[in-house]
Parts: C-alpha cells; sequence; structure tokens
C-alpha cells in the first residue's frame, strides 16, 4: 500500500514540476521573446533533471518492494 502512495507521489511531483517549469518558461519567453534560444535549452535540462528524479523515486520504490516480497 505505501509503495503505491509513493509512486503516485513521486509522478505527481514530477507532473507537477514540469508543468511550472513549461509554465515559467512561457512566460519568460512572452517577456523576452530574444532569449527564446537560452530559455527553451533550460527548459529543457530542468525537465530531465526533474523526470530522472521521478525515475529514482520509482525505481527506489519498485527495488523495496521486490525485497520485501522475497
Amino acid at each position: 500500500m505505501g509503495a503505491g502512495i509513493g509512486a503516485g507521489l513521486a509522478i505527481l511531483g514530477a507532473g507537477l514540476g514540469i508543468g511550472l517549469i513549461g509554465w515559467s518558461a512561457l512566460s519568460a519567453i512572452a517577456r523576452q521573446p530574444e532569449q527564446k534560444g537560452a530559455i527553451q535549452v533550460n527548459m529543457i535540462v530542468l525537465a530531465a533533471l526533474v523526470e530522472g528524479a521521478a525515475i529514482i523515486a520509482l525505481l527506489v520504490i519498485c527495488f523495496g518492494l521486490v525485497n520485501k516480497i522475497s
């Protein structure tokens, strides 16, 4: 039960984080269109870091389940 809640929170946090990154990047591009390239690069790097953290959280949960079962 706890692993399911943990997996759900990890995915929810990653989705919220990527959504906030995208929203902030779009508002920054709207304010300074000439910086579009730099903002997009930073947005992609941050989204990858958030996604990586979510994948690591899910792996920890999966390994915890495997060790608990066997």
